[in-house]
């Protein structure tokens, strides 16, 4: 087969494929391309990859771009390439009713290309990771999702999570903030993956319905949508062994190329936060190195 106009044939860390079209725009706001979004990818892959790695992989493909309809994609291709390491897990409640899918796990830089390449912007991984042989390990990190309820905004989430980083200090966890490329934020904190996740999850609930009690007016832990008008949503939820949070530094498929953007405290505690694009992103990443490098070496547990 003849390539098409804007095809490219690359080799990767030894692999080669073909690039399709790369002058297809994904994001019409922004007038961003294929080839620029493959190009972010590349370029953030140093500090991307650590914070896929041993973790299966759920991507959000945009194939008309962020101006279309994208879908969900769990399961890998069967046409994947034999050098794209899979882990097969179960997966009760799979809307298809499969037992078990093979997620990919991403280790190099042709791994993540050749996904992107199908269109895939968003990367969502779960907090725990699996071992050389499959086996699911206990959670690496803790995540709180902050999600404002209109009019509440992006100020609002940094508000809150100012006070979520001190509740969560107070039980020896350190928090580090990431702007979503969405609507709100998430805080992390790092963790030695010696807790079940029962106890995790459980902790977490805990902690957002401390804080709800605490600050009633700014907070809420219920995901109920009535009571969220104005509040942030504390989303603990995502603890959940069967829930994906969107990876740090992946793209989201929004009106704009915004990233999930590791954040300092310092930004956090200045009006005018906003989301950050993927030239940014590269740009700070070169000036500052990796702000979410640390979440990458847990050492603390959760109480209780």
């Amino acid at each position: 087969m003849s390539p098409e106009p804007g095809d490219q044939r690359i080799s990767v860390d030894g692999h080669q494929f073909t690039l399709k079209r790369l002058d297809k725009v994904y994001y019409p706001e922004a007038g961003t391309t294929k080839a620029e979004v493959l190009d972010y990818y590349a370029r953030i892959a140093p500090v991307l990859l650590p914070q896929l790695a041993d973790r299966p992989v759920t991507r959000i493909r945009w194939p008309d771009g962020t101006g279309s309809q994208p879908f969900y994609e769990k399961n890998l291709p069967s046409y994947a390439p034999s050098w794209l390491r899979t882990v097969t897990l179960p997966t009760p409640g799979s809307s298809r009713n499969r037992e078990t899918l093979a997620f990919p796990v991403l280790a190099k830089t042709a791994d993540l290309i050749w996904l992107v390449n199908l269109a895939a912007l968003e990367f969502h991984v779960p907090q725990w990771t699996v071992g050389p042989r499959g086996a699911v390990r206990n959670p690496s990190r803790l995540v709180i999702d902050l999600d404002p309820g209109p009019p509440a905004g992006l100020a609002e989430c940094a508000e809150a999570a100012l006070l979520v980083r001190d509740r969560l200090a107070e039980d020896g966890l350190t928090a580090f903030p990431v702007t979503s490329g969405s609507k709100g934020l998430q805080l992390y904190a790092p963790l030695d993956g010696s807790q079940p996740v029962e106890k995790v999850h459980g902790y977490a609930k805990r902690l957002a319905e401390s804080l709800e009690q605490s600050h009633p007016k700014l907070m809420v832990s219920n995901m109920a949508k009535v009571l969220r008008t104005g509040k942030v949503l504390l989303d603990w939820s995502q603890n959940n062994p069967a829930k994906t949070t969107i990876c740090p530094y992946s793209l989201r498929g929004r009106a704009r190329p915004w990233v999930a953007a590791p954040r300092t405290w310092d930004e956090l505690a200045k009006p005018g936060l906003r989301q950050l694009e993927s030239s940014e992103v590269l740009d700070r990443v070169a000036a500052d190195g990796d702000l979410a490098a640390e979440l990458l070496h847990g050492t603390a547990r959760v109480p209780g």
